[in-house]
């Protein structure tokens, strides 16, 4: 509850925190929208392997070109500037920065980036949430080692969930299901690039004239992010997929509590204590009544006569037994508000949600009947989308996770909605990202025997 207090502590005693940013994309960009009017807080470093489009970004969200016109970490420390690179390491080595942001998305790049910040001891927010579905428990345990903090990025929507589990259980209350929402269609898993702007009633007109990558929007759209985010969740917070993975059911604001409770009571879930994303669309396609397409959500049990009552007194809404509730936050922001997490790392050492476990997996599965000899094309691709499983699930069926399904060669076929496995494809396993998953597998094994 203070944190810009802290920070106008900070700004009062000339010490800022000093932050560095990996990839200037929509994410980073937003972000840096924000950082001039942050106090305490100074943006030291851009790396970008396209260090003109970082300037383009700087440009489009209103920065003055002398704000980044340093010459070296050191001198825009000193002067209050910005340096633009293209060395994402020397980024974070420079003794300059205390915070390192990754915006990258890449998974490869997310782990790298997290080993080198466990080496020069820089704290680490992980926008990068692919990074950390494919290794997070073990980038949080060697963060932890370290003595670093690795946090999941506030205004994505897994440390808002990640948030809303941690008040609901800090008061006492056990936390039945925790999600998001999105839109969804079980057709949706076979979108490609080539159909995603349909799905979205973007016209041609319209995708030419903006900023749109078709393969991100579709990972959006073929529920690859859902379970990205999810396994996110799931590892953080100790809930757990369905067996089943997600089953986005169709639902609105005022029907959560109804809904997201046990199967064996009315609702939907397997279990108590489930991640699950809720969908904007009913299965035929209408528009579902106060839907959170772009929130989150956590619902909770009374568990005595007494609690039931309150909930009635002050007014919550409730399904027809009294005995679940819920809160919802109707939006997320994105990178306006990934200073939280910058400021809660700095001044107070905490994440805004990390890995503690590893309980959920997101894993390659075919959207279509693949043959050998095809390249998989990672999420939002032609040839695989990202479903959810437990990670003893995962185990057992030698499941590929969706972080390294890109630029492989299948061996064997894989007919139409089946997990793609490890022994499918023909993968280096000498490759950094490649190890550093391995480890994690042999690893954490041991918890799902």
């Amino acid at each position: 509850m203070n944190l810009h207090g802290l920070l106008l502590q900070r700004q009062a005693q000339g010490q800022p925190v000093r932050v560095g940013l990996i990839g200037a994309g929509k994410f980073g960009s937003m972000f840096l929208s924000q950082v001039p009017r942050t106090p305490g807080m100074h943006l030291v470093g851009i790396a970008d392997l396209n260090p003109a489009r970082a300037k383009e970004s700087l440009a489009r969200v209103g920065w003055a070109p002398e704000r980044s016109a340093a010459i070296n970490f050191e001198a825009a420390a000193k002067n209050g500037q910005t340096l633009i690179t293209d060395d994402a390491m020397s980024l974070i080595a420079s003794p300059h920065i205390d915070v390192v942001i990754d915006a990258t998305g890449h998974p490869a790049a997310g782990i790298a980036h997290v080993l080198a910040c466990c080496e020069h001891q820089k704290h680490i927010v992980m926008v990068n949430v692919e990074a950390d579905a494919l290794a997070g428990p073990l980038l949080a345990q060697r963060a932890r080692e370290a003595g670093i903090v690795y946090s999941l990025a506030y205004g994505d929507q897994p440390a808002l969930i990640c948030e809303m589990v941690d008040w609901a259980r800090a008061a006492g209350f056990q936390v039945v299901a925790a999600g998001k929402g999105t839109k969804y269609l079980p057709a949706y898993h076979a979108s490609t690039p080539e159909t995603v702007w349909g799905h979205y009633g973007f016209t041609p007109e319209m995708v030419a004239g903006g900023d749109f990558n078709a393969q991100m929007f579709n990972s959006f759209l073929d529920g690859t992010k859902s379970a990205i985010e999810m396994t996110a969740v799931a590892n953080a917070t100790g809930l757990t997929p369905a067996p089943s993975g997600l089953e986005f059911p169709p639902c609105g604001v005022d029907d959560l509590a109804t809904v997201l409770r046990p199967r064996n009571e009315g609702g939907v879930l397997h279990h108590r204590g489930q991640v699950e994303v809720i969908s904007s669309l009913n299965r035929d396609g209408s528009p579902v009544f106060r839907d959170l397409r772009w929130g989150v959500y956590v619902t909770f049990s009374a568990d005595s006569e007494y609690v039931r009552r309150c909930f009635k007194e002050y007014g919550l809404v409730t399904d027809a037994s009294g005995e679940y509730s819920s809160m919802y936050k109707p939006f997320h922001l994105i990178g306006l508000e990934l200073g939280i997490s910058v400021a809660s790392v700095a001044l107070r050492r905490e994440a805004t949600g990390a890995a503690t476990a590893w309980h959920g997996d997101c894993v390659a599965a075919a959207k279509r009947d693949l043959k050998a000899g095809e390249m998989l094309d990672g999420e939002g691709g032609f040839t695989v989308y990202g479903g959810l499983l437990t990670a003893k699930d995962s185990l057992a069926q030698g499941a590929l996770p969706i972080g390294l399904a890109h630029r492989v060669k299948l061996l064997r076929d894989v007919p139409a909605g089946a997990v793609v496995r490890w022994a499918d494809v023909d993968i280096d396993a000498r490759a950094p990202a490649a190890q550093f998953r391995r480890e994690m597998e042999t690893q954490f094994a041991k918890d799902h025997l």
